[in-house]
């Protein structure tokens, strides 16, 4: 698994309560909620390296 990064982040409360009723629906944490936010707009923008895909078994 990579390394996480940790850092400070300041939110509106209206922004937190909101993503803290998502990422209940969801039974995630916030903090993985604002990581699943976040990387699904790196992916769909295309700025997210692409995952390695599977060996070839000849290699």
């Amino acid at each position: 698994m990579p390394a996480k990064k940790s850092f400070p982040l300041r939110l509106n409360e209206d922004i937190y309560e909101a993503l803290r009723r998502w990422s209940d629906d969801e039974l995630r944490s916030v903090n993985a909620q604002i990581e699943y936010v976040l990387r699904e707009a790196l992916r769909k923008t295309g700025r997210l390296p692409k995952p390695p895909g599977p060996r070839d078994p000849g290699d």
